[in-house]
């Protein structure tokens, strides 16, 4: 039987929220280790003189604890 750990994270990006995601699980990977899956719970951008200048993403990661 596996037991999984669920960590919630976020993130931003000034490319996109496919970025922002990327980057949050690679940064967690370093520490985290057994990464299963992560879930983008929610997304956001940060809007300036009505342009969008960040995307940001809240996600949920979950990994196997040992």
């Amino acid at each position: 039987m596996s037991v999984l750990k669920v960590v919630e994270l976020m993130s931003s990006s000034k490319k996109s929220w496919e970025d922002a995601t990327a980057k949050a699980v690679k940064k967690a990977s370093k520490s985290i280790k057994e990464i299963k899956s992560a879930y983008v719970q929610d997304q956001s951008v940060v809007v300036k003189d009505g342009a969008v200048v960040e995307y940001r993403v809240n996600l949920k990661v979950t990994f196997e604890v040992k």
